[in-house]
């Protein structure tokens, strides 16, 4: 088990930073695989399960701390799981309904719920700068998204799955930011990872999807979605959430439209259109703005010495 006051082996942002990197892949995968959007999820967590394992065989102590986890630490991490699942499900299907850009664009208005769950669950509060920052990278979203609420019809539907997408996603970081204080990266990434492929699969075997008989290159896509933005982007998430909380990630995030943005227009030939551009800058405007001035206020506890009541996340 990791030591809760020890010093990260990189610099916390550095590695923010690559995360938010790897995961702007994210969208472009899912648009470019022709599987629905549940078989797309489970392979996604599936695969990534399958590259984690061998590494067990150097770091075996693992196994004896998910042995050891409590109760309590199971039914958090399969609720979390059940989360990032149900995260998947959303974002992935809203992509059939509206843009790239627009679809990543709400999946990633994680601030707007994280600065709310970070204050009532672990009493965390923003200096006024730093909040200003995060309202105006929301503001630069909203600028991006907004030509999709005014066709409205299905890619005002896509746009809503992409925004319940934000909310569960949130709260599987408040859970991460919780447990991880209490469990490695490595035990909490393989167990979280195994409960949402289970929960994937017995929701495609319910309704009926075929989990075989896809093209080669689906599951070339489903290897890709696996290793970029889920193993060097959502496990290196689920590393720095110990040394910045949800609400920090969750700003970084922001960054991942831009992007993907950018990848959608070489890669799938999407135009970047001018509401779009003017958004991206806002958007790293106020990410910028969040990450410089997100300090702790006087008289609150730092991220790594904040505890929360059970009960608010049982």
């Amino acid at each position: 088990m990791e030591n809760p006051m020890e010093k990260p082996l990189i610099p916390p942002y550095f590695a923010l930073f690559l995360g938010v990197v790897a995961v702007s892949t994210s969208a472009i995968f899912v648009k470019l695989s022709s599987a629905p959007a549940p078989v797309i999820a489970t392979y996604r967590l599936v695969f990534s399960v399958l590259l984690t394992l061998p590494f067990l065989l150097w770091n075996r102590s693992v196994l004896t701390e998910i042995r050891q986890l409590t109760r309590k630490q199971w039914l958090l991490s399969t609720l979390s799981g059940a989360f990032l699942a149900s995260h998947f499900l959303l974002w992935f299907e809203s992509l059939n309904y509206t843009s790239v850009a627009s679809s990543t664009v709400l999946v990633t208005l994680q601030p707007l719920f994280a600065f709310i769950g970070g204050y009532v669950l672990f009493g965390e509060k923003l200096r006024p700068l730093a909040l200003s920052g995060g309202l105006l990278a929301i503001i630069g979203s909203f600028v991006i998204g907004w030509s999709d609420f005014q066709i409205g019809g299905m890619a005002l539907w896509g746009d809503i799955l992409a925004l319940l997408g934000a909310v569960t996603v949130t709260a599987y970081w408040l859970i991460g930011q919780y447990i991880r204080q209490h469990l490695s990266s490595f035990a909490y990434t393989l167990v979280v990872y195994s409960m949402t492929s289970l929960l994937l699969v017995a929701y495609d075997l319910v309704l009926g999807y075929e989990l075989t008989g896809y093209p080669l290159s689906d599951w070339g896509w489903f290897f890709c979605l696996a290793l970029f933005p889920t193993l060097l982007g959502h496990s290196i998430f689920n590393w720095v959430i110990k040394w910045l909380n949800t609400a920090t990630i969750s700003m970084g995030i922001l960054g991942e439209p831009v992007g993907t943005a950018i990848l959608a227009y070489f890669i799938l030939g999407e135009v970047v259109t001018m509401p779009q551009w003017i958004g991206g800058l806002i958007i790293l405007a106020g990410v910028y703005l969040f990450l410089r001035y997100n300090q702790p206020v006087k008289g609150v506890k730092p991220h790594e010495s904040v505890t929360v009541s059970p009960e608010k996340l049982a």
